[in-house]
């Protein structure tokens, strides 16, 4: 009987650092994806390509996307992850060469549904065109090297778009 007590404790700090590492677990930043996006206010759907990876074994995290229907909508970004901030949430700071600035805050939710993870992005524009955006999202990793996510991008002044994302870990 005495010993239930030290048992009991040491079960309960095991499934808690077990569920802290599931929840780290399953967010990869190195790689690439296929979006198509429906702008059904501006009739502006098309395909994009993306390529993300920290650098090295630090949280540096960096990347491009390409508009493969118009020029001039492509860029580059930088950031640094902070992981597992609070409730095995990674928050990223970054900005892109689009004078883009932004907060990415992910999290896997393997204790709803095995593989299944949510991002939410806010984005702030600066110079003349100066806007606020957010970006919704919730992503499926279907093994360890690929991953389906179906996004909104809500932006002040221009409605909202869908994305459906499909991406390669590496």
């Amino acid at each position: 009987m005495k010993h239930i007590l030290p048992i009991l404790t040491l079960t309960t700090l095991a499934a808690a650092a077990s569920a802290q590492s599931a929840a780290a677990a399953g967010l990869s930043y190195n790689r690439a994806g296929l979006s198509y996006n429906s702008d059904a206010a501006a009739g502006d759907n098309g395909y994009s390509l993306s390529v993300e990876a920290l650098v090295g074994s630090s949280n540096v995290w960096v990347g491009a996307s390409a508009d493969l229907n118009s020029a001039g909508n492509d860029f580059v970004f930088v950031g640094y992850v902070f992981k597992n901030v609070v409730a095995g949430i990674d928050a990223t700071v970054a900005a892109s060469s689009d004078d883009v600035y932004g907060v990415i805050l992910r999290r896997s939710l393997n204790e709803v549904v095995a593989g299944l993870e949510t991002r939410v992005t806010y984005q702030r524009r600066s110079g003349s065109n100066s806007a606020d955006a957010f970006n919704y999202e919730l992503a499926y990793n279907v093994n360890s090297k690929y991953q389906v996510a179906v996004s909104i991008d809500d932006q002040e002044g221009q409605g909202n778009e869908t994305f459906v994302t499909v991406r390669y870990n590496f």
